[in-house]
């Protein structure tokens, strides 16, 4: 059930007209009826697989909370990591691992063909439901959230729907309390911010990522071969790739939020015009925001963060990023990813920054180019079938003749076509300091700029609709 079909929208018209009578605690029990209810549409078998990772960790919070006994709270803590890592590992990286594992031991001659293969279906959402409970649990260690005594308010935090699958990974000090209270009625305001969330969270996932896809495709699924392609037609479709992975994630990031709204609740903003970064750093403050602080509070900080001297920062950023690219998929090249990442971090963090913050607005402009092209390279390998395929396409890119062709043509009127004026868009956003500027404007401004969404989502719907990129996280 996609956030942009026609299917999810019956399904929220009759969530909304069910929680609007009913009061709280009914409240809670119809909208996890529901959740479950969305995610089931997914795949039914594995709902099993949320309800236990929520039993356990609901079990495992109360009995941190009940206990003095320092050891007694590790152990529950210990069980809580194993319990949930060790889900990740078999549903997302066992199969991968028995690959590589077969690989090495071929090239000893241990093994002959036929090689080994371990096919598990993976989850929707595995990645960011196991990170939400693992969170909970953690946090009532540290005594920073109080663990909470009604299951059904814990298993609806786990399983709201609107954030379920593709996140952001909320914190349970965040959405918690909202899920225990009751909630802000709609009035004219949560309306307004809804709604701006909404239509521009389906403009960027239609019109923006779903035209942008079959471009990048062209590249990077190897249409016509890759011997074919030439050096700008892959910096195209690199770029084109770059800003669908943007739309893609970004536009559920906003739906789901905005959704959230109109039921009142507040989700974290997940994504903040990350390619106006002007270093990573930056990037990494605006891009995914839910996981880069996850990582940083649940894993760069307790590895001692930046206390330790240089070499051991360095160290804890490339471990906190190499884990970052794992935990996208079993796959070497989110690895590679994930390494580029840490390496830019450090190199940042040890040389950039030592020669004074930037000033005038060149070096901001530089900063931003070099950055977001810096961030291509990392797209390149992350969106990838193999090394083999990066190194060809590295190639090309240094070597491969750089002319225009009908597909160089295409891509690069299209991106301007449907990227331009959102980046522009952004642009204002970026000078006005307010994510939420364009509410601050009259309503026939508004009016004009919803009119130009709806146009260009009923004028130029992309060629073949396609899934939200981060479902397969």
């Amino acid at each position: 059930m996609w956030f942009n079909s026609f299917s999810f929208i019956a399904f929220f018209a009759v969530v909304c007209v069910v929680h609007g009578v009913l009061g709280h605690r009914l409240r809670n029990l119809w909208l996890l009826g529901c959740s479950y209810f969305f995610y089931g549409c997914w795949d039914w078998r594995f709902l099993g697989l949320i309800v236990f990772t929520t039993t356990f960790e609901f079990v495992s919070g109360r009995a941190i909370a009940a206990s003095e006994s320092v050891k007694v709270r590790r152990r529950w803590l210990t069980a809580s990591v194993v319990v949930e890592m060790s889900i990740l590992g078999v549903f997302k990286y066992l199969g991968f691992f028995v690959t590589e594992l077969h690989q090495l031991l071929r090239l000893f001659g241990w093994v002959e063909e036929p090689s080994w293969t371990l096919n598990i279906l993976l989850p929707a959402g595995l990645s960011f439901f196991t990170f939400q409970a693992l969170s909970y649990t953690v946090d009532v260690y540290r005594g920073q959230t109080k663990a909470t005594g009604s299951f059904t308010d814990f298993a609806l935090f786990i399983a709201f729907f609107p954030q379920l699958v593709a996140g952001p990974i909320e914190r349970s000090n965040h959405l918690l309390p909202q899920v225990e209270n009751p909630r802000p009625p709609l009035d004219e305001r949560r309306f307004r911010i809804g709604l701006y969330h909404v239509l521009t969270g389906i403009f960027k996932k239609v019109v923006i990522a779903d035209n942008m896809a079959w471009l990048s495709n062209h590249v990077f699924q190897g249409s016509g071969g890759l011997g074919e392609l030439n050096g700008l037609e892959v910096l195209l479709g690199v770029y084109a790739f770059a800003f669908q992975i943007y739309g893609d994630f970004s536009g559920y990031s906003s739906i789901a939020v905005g959704v959230a709204m109109w039921l009142g609740f507040d989700l974290m903003e997940n994504f903040r015009r990350p390619y106006f970064a002007t270093s990573p750093t930056e990037f990494w403050s605006r891009w995914h925001i839910s996981l880069s602080t996850w990582l940083r509070d649940y894993l760069y900080i307790p590895l001692g963060g930046n206390r330790m001297g240089r070499w051991k920062t360095g160290r804890n950023l490339m471990v906190t990023m190499l884990l970052g690219g794992l935990w996208h998929g079993a796959s070497w090249t989110y690895v590679a990813w994930g390494g580029l990442h840490g390496l830019w971090l450090v190199v940042h963090r040890f040389v950039m920054r030592e020669r004074g913050s930037r000033q005038g607005w060149w070096k901001a402009a530089l900063g931003m180019v070099g950055t977001f092209h810096l961030v291509c390279l990392g797209w390149l390998f992350f969106r990838a079938e193999s090394f083999g395929q990066a190194g060809q396409l590295l190639g090309l890119l240094g070597a491969g003749g750089w002319v225009w062709t009908p597909y160089a043509m295409t891509c690069a009127s299209l991106l301007m076509f449907f990227v331009l004026p959102w980046v522009a868009y952004e642009a204002w956003v970026e000078l006005a300091g307010s994510d939420l500027a364009l509410l601050e404007k009259p309503w026939l401004v508004r009016a004009c700029f919803y009119g130009w969404l709806l146009l260009m989502l009923l004028c130029f719907p992309p060629p073949v609709p396609s899934e939200f990129i981060y479902f397969q996280f």
